[in-house]
């Protein structure tokens, strides 16, 4: 039979419907299992979105919390550290300052050390007796011991006082660098604090979980904060305890140095009015021999006249008796009248010899007081120069006095302040 339509088929192997239906389920089953899987994958997912989100922001929140109390303890410590800084610091220019005024007391020294050791060579300058280990020479030589000894001990505290600034400068240094590093950590946390997910300068990190080196536990670092104040606060104490010390002794030094002074011019004082009380005894003396000198001498003169008047009397006597030898044959008797010339004679001779022995006792009487008016002027001018050298010793004291220490008009009126008797005295009409 002619065909009027050709028709062509594939040259493949046809399927029955039977298969064709085995097929389309075959589809359906994979269609739903693979439905059933990504609706269960879906879900899985949906389910660790929202967890994965809660715990990031969990995560994120509670790590925000943390820096944000870390920055408070580090901002907590700063504020402390920085007091304590603030308060090394001040300690420090107290201490210098102390330390400074010690250095200008030491150097202070030099002048009453100069003033006293040029009163011990100008009082050892005094002559004859009056170059004597007395009171003044004993207060000023211990004057002298008690400046040298206030400058070695203000010595050895300005040394310590040295020493103290170095400690307290390591201390500061540290406590500083403490505060430094403290506030870099702030500022890195806080910047920390600051970012968050959309920031730009994020990006992947080369092994963001290392442990960087030199790291320290917690603990460690808060003892080591611990240990920072208490050493600082420690040195502190020391400091003040030292400066108050420093101040105390200087103190101490000056009221020492002060009351020798006043001892020394005390016992100046006292060795003027024995060299003038005994000046003016010697003065008095002095007077009592020239007097008696001039009395001696008189009478020296006298007995000279007596002398020269009983030698003319023996001259006559014994022209007399020489005369009476002449008398012719027995004329020449021993009578009354020869008995009462020799007799004359005898007396005068007596005389004369107890005239002579008057008259050199009374020259060598009288060369005795002169050598003693010469001993007693050597001795009032030894006592005068002693004296002229006590009070230029007390002169040149006298600039070491300052304040209320000043010289007043005499000394009356210095112990009338210094005894606060200036209401007890009447007022001068």
């Amino acid at each position: 039979m002619d065909k009027s339509v050709i028709t062509y088929e594939k040259p493949l192997p046809h399927i029955s419907l039977a298969d064709w239906y085995a097929k389309q389920w075959e589809l359906q089953q994979n269609a739903a299992l693979r439905s059933g899987e990504a609706f269960e994958l879906r879900n899985s997912g949906k389910i660790i979105r929202s967890e994965t989100m809660v715990k990031t922001i969990w995560d994120t929140y509670m790590n925000n919390t943390r820096l944000a109390d870390r920055v408070t303890e580090l901002s907590r410590w700063r504020e402390v550290l920085e007091k304590l800084l603030d308060k090394l610091l001040s300690e420090i220019k107290s201490l210098q300052d102390e330390k400074a005024d010690t250095e200008k007391e030491l150097e202070n020294l030099n002048y009453p050390l100069q003033i006293t050791a040029e009163c011990i060579s100008m009082r050892d300058c005094r002559r004859g007796t009056e170059l004597t280990y007395d009171e003044a020479d004993t207060e000023l030589k211990r004057e002298l011991c008690v400046i040298e000894n206030v400058k070695k001990w203000l010595t050895e505290r300005v040394q310590s006082a040295w020493e103290k600034l170095n400690r307290l400068e390591e201390v500061r240094f540290g406590v500083q660098l403490e505060v430094e590093d403290k506030e870099e950590t702030i500022n890195i946390d806080r910047e920390n604090l600051s970012l968050d997910r959309t920031c730009a300068n994020i990006s992947y990190k080369p092994n963001a979980l290392r442990t960087p080196k030199g790291s320290i536990p917690y603990e460690a670092w808060l003892e080591h904060c611990r240990y920072t104040k208490t050493l600082a606060d420690n040195e502190l104490s020391d400091a003040y305890g030292f400066r108050e010390a420093m101040n105390v002794m200087r103190e101490r030094a000056r009221n020492d140095i002060k009351a020798q002074q006043d001892v020394t011019d005390f016992s100046l004082r006292k060795r003027i009015y024995q060299t003038q009380k005994a000046r003016n005894e010697l003065e008095w003396q002095k007077l009592k021999i020239q007097k008696e000198m001039e009395i001696l001498q008189k009478e020296i003169v006298r007995i000279e006249d007596a002398l020269l008047h009983k030698i003319d009397s023996m001259k006559c006597a014994e022209t007399r008796l020489e005369n009476r030898t002449y008398r012719p044959g027995f004329e020449l008797c021993r009578d009354e009248a020869e008995m009462g010339l020799k007799d004359e004679v005898l007396q005068l001779r007596q005389t004369e010899k107890d005239l002579i022995d008057v008259l050199n006792k009374s020259k060598g009487s009288y060369n005795d007081l002169e050598g003693l008016l010469l001993r007693v002027d050597k001795n009032l001018e030894d006592k005068q120069h002693s004296l002229a050298t006590d009070v230029m010793c007390l002169d040149m004291r006298a600039t070491l006095k300052t304040g209320d220490r000043t010289r007043l008009r005499n000394e009356t009126d210095r112990n009338i302040v210094l005894t606060r008797m200036e209401k007890e005295i009447p007022l001068e009409s």
